[in-house]
């Protein structure tokens, strides 16, 4: 697998992330893989080549960095690897047990390290925006993290691009650490942050890794996996647009003798926006039929055939995620236009 620069950093990440949510414990959401159902997963992404791995403490709360991190270190060694975890959402009933705060953070970077039994992570993730903290709060509290050598880079998840702007600029008038790194949902039926976070980090030369490829399991057909039967957020997708492209999906699936979900992720790959496409696997097959969808190459007729049924959307964000992203009531000019 090839090597891919993270951004404008000196980082080297394989071409491909493997998100690890759905690995940990079956008792914090039914379709979450426990650790003997998870480690010939974790194998078989390090036999393709796959070096870089995103994590959350909130995630099956806590033990999918211990499955993650133990799995991997028994594997292979701690250098070869690139690790990512995340911290924002509550893991207690504490309330300083969430959100961006320094007291939060710093006990949160603590505690994921343990887990992960590693001292120090490639990539430290704040998971969303909080507005009940001050910006320069969270942006010194992360750049004290990274001066401890606790993490070598930062990044940030599911926020407005304006948020995103304004605390890199914070950071970077006070000279501290600034992100370099977007993690943001992207597929065929969600194209949001086509408008502006994905211009915003081309400009500025921030990674972006982008997740739910799939639409929560919709273009692959997913209402029927035990994944997406357990997903609150499934109802986002389904309109009669939705039902078109992923129509189209399987028509353009059909002629290249792939899948639904390869040509869903191929999609993804082929638009030029994404650095690190982050992908899932429920099982070992999975990494491979990934892998091989890196492989195909839709042409300008083909995409753009995907792309033309497509209408704006409400943002997914951590204010609106329970809320279906209506379409909106007006015409918008074709993502392309402004992207």
């Amino acid at each position: 697998m090839d090597s891919i620069r993270f951004g404008r950093t000196g980082l080297k990440t394989s071409q491909l992330c493997l998100g690890t949510m759905g690995i940990g414990s079956s008792k914090w959401k039914g379709w979450v893989l426990d650790e003997d159902r998870s480690r010939p997963i974790l194998r078989k992404a390090l036999d393709v080549g796959v070096t870089f791995f995103d994590m959350a403490d909130w995630y099956s709360t806590g033990l999918n960095e211990e499955v993650v991190g133990r799995a991997l270190l028994s594997m292979t060694e701690r250098d070869r690897l690139v690790l990512a975890t995340k911290a924002f959402y509550a893991m207690s009933d504490d309330p300083n047990d969430q959100g961006l705060s320094r007291k939060h953070l710093m006990r949160s970077i603590d505690r994921s390290l343990k887990r992960l039994g590693t001292d120090h992570v490639d990539l430290y993730i704040v998971h969303a925006f909080d507005p009940q903290t001050p910006i320069e709060e969270t942006m010194e509290a992360l750049h004290d993290i990274v001066r401890a050598g606790k993490a070598r880079y930062i990044g940030a998840s599911t926020m407005y691009a304006w948020q995103f702007a304004k605390m890199n600029h914070v950071a970077e008038k006070n000279g501290w650490t600034r992100f370099v790194n977007m993690q943001c949902q992207y597929s065929l039926l969600y194209r949001e942050e086509e408008r502006e976070m994905m211009p915003y980090c081309q400009d500025e030369g921030i990674a972006v890794t982008t997740f739910s490829p799939l639409a929560r399991g919709y273009l692959a057909g997913g209402g029927s996996q035990a994944r997406v039967a357990h997903d609150m957020f499934l109802d986002w997708f389904g309109d009669e647009i939705d039902r078109e492209i992923a129509r189209r999906v399987a028509e353009v699936a059909r002629a290249h003798g792939k899948t639904s979900s390869q040509i869903a992720q191929a999609w993804v790959m082929n638009t030029g926006n994404v650095t690190v496409p982050i992908i899932g696997a429920d099982q070992p097959e999975h990494v491979e039929a990934v892998l091989d969808a890196t492989t195909i190459r839709l042409d300008p007729t083909e995409m753009a055939y995907l792309d033309e049924p497509y209408r704006p959307r409400d943002m997914i964000n951590d204010y609106n995620a329970v809320r279906r992203p209506r379409a909106l009531s007006v015409p918008a000019a074709p993502l392309s236009a402004v992207a």
